[in-house]
């Protein structure tokens, strides 16, 4: 099933998507996903980003393809990082290239978990068991900020709009077998599988929840595969009039314009 969160002329609310329309919900998908009588066309809403997580926990160098191009080793453990919450936006709001650093830019197409119910100490046997579902994240990064000034990821993986999350989640998916892609203005950047992660998306939420509790709602973003921007010769950063569209196959298709 795939759950949204939308607004109308005159409220905010989740619904579940069937076919070309939104039926609500009584609460939020979190809560529960019991249905309400109403059902509004999709033209009729707006399609926000499908959670506002509490955290996202985001994994750097996890595919062998873009360890490879950045000469990096593969990591003996999940690198973690943590991006602001305020960065998220939903499907087609605007990347905004910030004043202080809008030079390098980058894309980074990711498979994004959102978990369902707290995860402390779980096994990776048992870690599918606390994913609501599924859904595309571009992992919008300033590697000026992140590479050279700073010289840790925080702040340039941080800035207002660097996390577009959506269109929607997908609960009914297979996070072990699916494609990664991203287009710059139609092009293909990235193309690849969710099979050349280093660390599956249950070893992750297992690791993950051995170090802290995972709260219902946060995110965890996979890691991205080869073809970013930075290791491009000449490199390539987004500019504004560009349009980023991130696809996880059986998820669908999350676009964004730059600005």
């Amino acid at each position: 099933m795939r759950y949204v969160r939308y607004s109308t002329s005159d409220s905010v609310g989740y619904g579940r998507l069937d076919g070309d329309a939104v039926i609500p919900l009584a609460t939020d998908f979190l809560v529960s996903t019991e249905e309400t009588s109403d059902r509004f066309p999709l033209e009729e809403v707006e399609l926000l980003a499908p959670v506002l997580p509490p955290n996202i926990l985001a994994i750097g160098l996890n595919y062998r393809a873009h360890a490879k191009e950045t000469n990096a080793e593969y990591p003996k453990a999940p690198v973690l990082f943590i991006k602001a919450n305020t960065s998220v936006i939903g499907p087609g709001e605007r990347i905004v290239l910030p004043k202080l650093a809008p030079d390098e830019v980058d894309y980074e197409a990711e498979l994004a978990v959102v978990i369902g119910k707290a995860a402390r100490n779980v096994s990776p046997e048992d870690a599918l068991d606390y994913v609501f579902g599924y859904t595309c994240a571009n992992d919008v990064s300033a590697r000026d900020a992140q590479l050279r000034i700073d010289k840790q990821w925080a702040r340039g993986k941080s800035f207002d709009t660097f996390c577009p999350l959506g269109p929607w989640i997908e609960t009914d998916f297979d996070p072990a077998n699916a494609t990664v892609i991203c287009r710059l203005n139609g092009k293909v950047m990235q193309d690849s599988n969710t099979s050349d992660l280093i660390f599956s998306a249950p070893e992750l939420i297992s690791y993950l929840s051995h170090c802290m509790t995972i709260l219902p709602g946060t995110v965890i973003i996979t890691g991205t595969p080869g073809g970013v921007g930075f290791t491009r010769k000449p490199p390539v950063f987004l500019r504004p009039g560009d349009t980023v569209e991130i696809e996880i196959g059986g998820v669908g298709v999350l676009t964004n314009p730059v600005v």
